[in-house]
């Protein structure tokens, strides 16, 4: 029987539920334990894939082309797992589906409502992923954990906690533990514990007794013994059941910090977890696991030397809106034993007008470019910002800092060429400008012009590289040398074969492409340290102890030669796919997959 852990929280949101949640999978996953993880999003929207960064953080892609909440990128980084689209889900799918039910006939006449329409079609939904494998043993899950978005007494969750005061009883208590995640506000060095009485309370009355209490602090200071001993005195816990997270250096110590607090001893305990049957081998997996997130965290606090990476974004203003981008320089800095130092630059700042409509931003954003040892220019939408991360690429290119380009940032890339080497002055993209006599980049001819929603070119697709490329590309030799590689992707519009032919003449090299040779995905200078762009975005398969490898050269490149040229020795020895091997499939076997519901990712019509 799968056990079931809910995280849940309360007094505000965006406390670190995700964190947490992540965190106790992998300490189950040290055991042996085999771990999934659920998000529950009470937004309308179907998914994420239409809300601006600014709105929701980062939509993060998945290998089935499922557009998610961000929080699912810090399961599948912690517990090192592949998660599909069902595994995120929001009120949007849940009500689509009961209303398809209904529409269908499926509840012969009965009135549909709220209960038992909406919350058994979220039990049945969160038993039936709970069960599907989603690491490399293929095996199903031992333990599930179901992070509910929110706070506790929002309107739009109730129906979500209701199903989950029902689901308790589903499984049996023997199988579903709660942790209530809430505040500790530190006022003046006291720690307040009226909030989270408060929310315990409101929890307890909608039928959900909390198992775990984890207090967040806001600061560097620890929770309390006296703070401690107050909460389960009013919150009806006994003391070892009330965990303290503090701020830490870094979000890796938060596993540690847990497991010191004896997490896992009382979950053992209170779900029995000795009753499932773990083998020598997992066993022996799970140990290795804790001894190298340990390695991790301590080497991270040895750090000496500094990389600075100049990250010129659209969307800076938000930082959670290039979360995985981040995580992929900190996991790649950790492997080259560099502190990473990140600059924040708005695009916008790097442009002319700057220059007099904010001279203190212009010249600072300039600073931090010409002062970084590398430059990263990550995916995004619209035309503002676009004519500063141009001007930071041909910095880039020029002056043989080393670079990498991200969707968005490698279309520019592109974009940049034609106009300063190419001398096609007039050249853009079509998403900027339609009409325009020189469109570098073009509206891919597959893709709906009419809806929005999870109809770009979308999830795991494959990428081929040039034969002769093994030879000098260091892009290639950090993957370990393959001749084709898997990415996520997402994005509407591509490199025009057109002008294939002309950019490759006057120098730019396309190392990567599909399946066909048709479509550009990867470039790389080679008279450069590091001049690489990616159609797709690597930043989704990155892991802690595994970095992702256009991130990792960004990083040893920045770092000097003789970090890159070590990265790359030991990536031809020891890179290993983050991905399943039944998912590295080529093209044509995507196209023939099942049908996806309407709305959702539009299968590739004008290739099949």
């Amino acid at each position: 029987m799968t056990k079931y852990i809910l995280v849940s929280g309360g007094v505000v949101s965006g406390i670190g539920k995700g964190v947490i949640a992540s965190s106790t999978g992998l300490l189950l996953k040290t055991t042996g334990l085999k771990v999934t993880a659920i998000k529950i999003d009470p937004y309308m929207n179907i998914d994420a894939g239409t809300m601006r960064p600014q709105e929701h953080g980062e939509v993060y892609v998945l290998n089935d082309g499922g557009e998610v909440d961000l929080d699912l990128g810090n399961y599948e980084r912690y517990l090192n797992v592949t998660l599909s689209r069902d595994n995120n889900i929001t009120t949007g799918k849940i009500y689509r589906e009961v209303i398809e039910k209904e529409r269908r006939g499926d509840y012969l006449g009965k009135t549909v409502q709220i209960v038992p329409h909406v919350t058994n079609a979220i039990q049945d939904w969160i038993e039936r992923v709970s069960k599907v494998p989603v690491d490399e043993t293929g095996e199903e899950p031992d333990v599930c954990i179901v992070e509910l978005g929110g706070t506790v007494g929002d309107i739009e969750s109730a129906p979500f906690v209701e199903a989950m005061r029902q689901f308790q009883f589903r499984v049996g208590p023997e199988n579903f533990a709660l942790i209530h995640v809430s505040l500790v506000p530190d006022m003046h060095g006291e720690q307040k514990t009226k909030p989270t009485q408060t929310t315990v309370h409101a929890l307890r009355g909608l039928g959900l007794l909390p198992d775990l209490i984890a207090c967040r602090l806001i600061v560097q200071k620890p929770l309390e013994p006296a703070t401690k001993a107050k909460i389960s005195m009013f919150c009806h816990v006994a003391p070892e059941q009330v965990v303290g997270v503090h701020d830490v250096s870094s979000v890796y110590h938060v596993p540690l910090l847990l497991q010191s607090q004896g997490i896992i001893q009382y979950l053992q305990k209170r779900l029995n977890l000795a009753s499932i049957k773990i083998t020598p081998q997992m066993q022996e997996r799970g140990r290795s696991l804790e001894q190298r997130w340990r390695e991790l965290t301590k080497r991270q606090e040895r750090l000496l030397d500094d990389v600075t990476i100049a990250l010129v974004g659209k969307y800076t203003d938000m930082q959670d809106s290039y979360m995985s981008v981040v995580k992929s320089l900190e996991h790649s800095a950790f492997r080259c034993n560099r502190k990473l130092r990140l600059k924040w630059v708005d695009a916008s700042d790097l442009e002319p007008e700057a220059q007099h409509s904010s001279p203190a931003k212009y010249h600072d954003a300039w600073r931090a470019v010409v002062s970084a040892n590398g430059i990263l220019v990550p995916g995004g939408f619209g035309v503002r910002g676009s004519e500063g991360m141009m001007l930071a690429i041909k910095w880039a290119r020029e002056q043989k800092i080393p670079f990498l380009g991200i969707c968005f940032g490698f279309q520019l890339a592109v974009v940049e060429w034609a106009r300063n080497v190419c001398g096609m002055a007039g050249a853009t993209s079509g998403e900027f400008d339609p009409a325009t006599p020189e469109p570098v980049i073009v509206f891919m001819p597959e893709i709906s012009k009419t809806h929005m929603g999870g109809t770009m070119r979308l999830g795991l697709r494959p990428t081929v590289f040039e034969q002769e490329s093994e030879h000098w590309s260091n892009v290639r030799k950090l993957y370990g040398g393959a001749g084709k590689i898997w990415e996520r992707h997402r994005h509407r519009y591509e490199v025009n074969p057109a002008l294939i032919e002309r950019l490759t003449k006057s120098g730019m090299h396309f190392v990567g492409k599909d399946e066909r040779g048709e479509r550009m995905q990867v470039l790389e200078l080679p008279d450069h340290p590091y001049f690489v762009g990616f159609q797709a975005h690597p930043e989704f398969c990155t892991r802690p102890l595994n970095p992702s490898p256009p991130f990792l050269g960004l990083i040893a490149a920045a770092a000097g030669t003789t970090v890159l040229n070590e990265q790359v020795e030991f990536q031809l020895k020891s890179f290993k796919p983050p991905h399943p091997e039944g998912s590295m499939v080529d093209e044509a076997s995507l196209r023939s997959d099942e049908p996806r519901p309407q709305g959702e990712e539009a299968l590739l019509s004008s290739e099949q």
